[in-house]
């Protein structure tokens, strides 16, 4: 299940994907027009700025930007800064790997089957779904 900080964290860069202008956007302004807590956006928004993917302003006309071009950031770098792992176990994760320790052996293993599977299809996804994609308000 998708946690609420990458549901928020989403919504926040598409907030910010779809401003008009070059103008960093106030953390007020984010939260109140998604409906996202203010102290929890702020966070979220650090994480994203640490990671590259936001660049921040201070002062009077300060807030948060996108660093590059929304048609530029993967939904795979977003979902891994937020959600962590994309792999739903640890044994299938190409950055987290970790061996199950209840598995005598991978290549036999009908979790580690699917679970591929389910991780191949949903990279597929993120690798070819950019920020760009979600700010269209035509989807």
């Amino acid at each position: 299940m998708l946690s609420k900080k990458t549901k928020y964290g989403l919504k926040a860069l598409t907030f910010i994907a779809r401003s008009e202008g070059d103008t960093p956007l106030q953390v007020g302004e984010i939260a109140k027009s998604e409906q996202i807590p203010q102290k929890f956006l702020e966070s979220i928004l650090l994480t994203l700025r640490k990671s590259g993917i936001l660049g921040s302003k201070k002062g009077k006309h300060g807030g948060y930007y996108l660093r590059q071009d929304p048609s530029e950031i993967k939904m795979t770098e977003v979902m891994r800064v937020l959600e962590g792992p994309i792999a739903m176990v640890p044994c299938v994760s190409l950055n987290y790997y970790e061996k199950c320790d209840d598995c005598v052996d991978e290549n036999l293993c009908s979790v580690n089957k699917l679970m591929l599977q389910v991780r191949d299809s949903t990279l597929n996804v993120f690798r070819n779904t950019t920020l760009a994609d979600l700010s269209h308000t035509d989807l």
